[in-house]
């Protein structure tokens, strides 16, 4: 019985063995397509639908290992050499052209000190980034808080010179110096990068006397409008001013845009869209009783009027036809009968023609 024990432990062992270091031969059906420039191996098999469903990462992780697999396999038929006891294989050529996301990136321009460095021949050097103190009589830092903090505790006292007032804050003064330094030194760095991209930078205190073009101003006039305290609203047109064509405060403003609202999910653009469709189908007209009640005593108003006039206009007509028993001729007696040019008659009017 012991025998037979240690065997079948044996055998557990080869078999965990086994599974630890899986043979270098991959059996595949379409054989994959290499393109060893760029380390690039093509599988274009089917996949097993059942596995893949049963134990997906299991059978995705069996799939990646084979195919490198493969791949390693086809990089070692290739010409190897010993280089500084590694062995290196050289690849060739690249087939396959990988595209790239963004274009290639240009090289920086030089600057003012490395085109001087570049010109007399200076190399660079590295330097410590430690340097020794002999006040604190320890190592400290070329840059850094370590630096700063170290220099507040080598100069926590100043002398303060003899001809100077004797109450001036020497620390405040310290201070105001490096931060005037610190600005030169940005505003040097900021005319670095103009130089490099050939803007026309003017010098200290002189304005460029080259005329800027018309839509730069029209861009200046249309921010110092709505630089105001109410955006624009009360300032006074210029002479021969155009409205601007962009029509809104936001989009006059360079560099300024409209922000766009983020995009809904699916169950609040849901939510929305049915509380629009209620709000058009629940709408109904408010009743306004006092405009109601106006609206119809106006137009009780109205035809009692309409009536009045045409009973006055049919007592007038019959008044109209007195004295003239066929109804045509003179109207009121004694009133001169109308008509153009022609011979009196016996009763005083004119004939017509």
């Amino acid at each position: 019985m012991e025998s037979v024990d240690i065997v079948t432990e044996a055998l557990e062992k080869a078999a965990k063995q086994h599974e630890k270091y899986k043979p270098i031969t991959v059996d595949k059906l379409i054989e994959l397509t290499y393109d060893l420039g760029t380390l690039l191996a093509s599988d274009i098999n089917d996949l097993d639908v059942k596995e893949l469903r049963s134990n997906k990462e299991k059978y995705l992780k069996s799939l990646a290992r084979d195919n490198t697999q493969l791949l390693f396999n086809k990089i070692w038929e290739l010409p190897t050499e010993n280089v500084e006891d590694a062995i290196v294989v050289n690849l060739p050529d690249q087939k396959y052209v990988l595209p790239r996301e963004k274009r290639i990136p240009r090289p920086k321009p030089l600057t003012k000190w490395q085109k001087f460095a570049q010109e007399k021949g200076l190399k660079k050097t590295k330097k410590s980034k430690l340097t020794w103190d002999d006040v604190l009589k320890k190592w400290v830092p070329m840059h850094g808080y370590k630096r700063a903090a170290a220099e507040r505790e080598r100069e926590w006292l100043v002398e303060v010179p003899q001809n100077a007032d004797p109450y001036t804050d020497v620390f405040g003064d310290k201070a105001a110096l490096k931060k005037e330094k610190v600005a030169k030194n940005e505003f040097q760095r900021l005319r670095n990068i103009a130089v490099a991209k050939k803007v026309k930078v003017p010098r200290v205190g002189i304005l460029p006397a080259e005329k800027l073009p018309v839509d730069q101003l029209r861009t200046a006039a249309s921010v110092a409008r709505v630089s105001t305290a109410s955006i624009g609203k009360f300032q006074p047109k210029l002479p021969k001013e155009k409205k601007a064509a962009t029509g809104s405060t936001e989009k006059a403003l360079p560099g300024i845009r409209k922000r766009k609202p983020p995009p809904l999910r699916p169950a609040e653009e849901k939510k929305s869209n049915l509380n629009i469709i209620d709000s058009i189908l629940n709408k109904r007209p408010k009743l306004d009783m006092e405009k109601a009640v106006n609206k119809h005593m106006f137009e009780e108003q109205r035809q009692e009027s309409t009536e009045k006039k045409k009973k006055s206009q049919g007592k007038g007509k019959k008044r109209s036809t007195f004295g003239n028993k066929k109804g045509k001729g003179a109207g009121k007696p004694g009133s001169k009968p109308a008509g153009g040019k022609g011979k009196r008659t016996q009763m005083g009017g004119r004939k017509r023609r």
